[in-house]
């Protein structure tokens, strides 16, 4: 896996697959913006964020029960609008999905493709350029982690024992605890929770503090 490269809009269009092209996709939506949270903070991407999840958490602040079908093709038209080659898949959960047929397309274009996974799903060999796992096991304890390699952990910190992960770190190069931020909570309840991730981080070496600085901005 490697790093993720400036945007580059440079190449001749290929020969697509119509099958790849017809694929249906339900999807919440596909926007431009800035990384929030983790490694690529401030990084600028191209979101495509499904419908559907495997999980329920209570902070979610995604509606992926609200979405659309859209073809691959429709997909790929609504990414090439904007001037950006880094792709986001999250959700929702994205693995629900077969994202080969995507990443064909978008592969073809030069486009570089990361992933936001809760890792019940295992992301198959050479898809994907970077995977982000954000494990729920800390609320869902029957939630079987499959995907235990990857460029990124990221950790919500709901005040769990960071030694459950002591395993599962060793499969990525980054650790990421990121405080749990409740939209119907109080400014106050937020920030002691802000607090308290913070003073766990200082005293849990590797770890790194992830703030989703996309929420303080007022944008997606």
């Amino acid at each position: 896996m490697q790093a993720i490269e400036p945007c580059s809009l440079s190449g001749d269009l290929p020969v697509d697959n119509p099958t790849d092209l017809a694929t249906e996709y339900e999807i919440v939506e596909i926007f431009h913006s800035v990384q929030g949270e983790g490694m690529h903070a401030g990084v600028p991407h191209v979101f495509i964020r499904f419908g559907k999840c495997n999980l329920r958490c209570e902070w979610c602040d995604t509606d992926f029960l609200t979405h659309e079908t859209k073809t691959a093709l429709d997909i790929l038209g609504d990414v090439m609008a904007f001037p950006c080659k880094r792709i986001i898949f999250t959700g929702g959960e994205p693995m629900l999905n077969d994202l080969w047929p995507l990443h064909r397309l978008l592969k073809a274009r030069g486009y570089s493709l990361s992933i936001e996974t809760n890792g019940t799903i295992e992301v198959p060999e050479g898809m994907l350029d970077w995977i982000c796992v954000s494990p729920k096991d800390q609320i869902y304890p029957n939630a079987v982690i499959r995907q235990r390699t990857g460029d990124e952990l990221k950790c919500v910190y709901l005040g769990q024992d960071l030694a459950m992960y002591n395993e599962l770190q060793q499969g990525f190069k980054h650790l990421f605890l990121q405080p749990c931020y409740m939209d119907q909570e109080s400014v106050e309840w937020n920030g002691r929770n802000f607090s308290h991730t913070e003073t766990v981080v200082k005293m849990s070496p590797p770890w790194r503090l992830s703030l989703q600085t996309h929420k303080w901005m007022g944008v997606d």
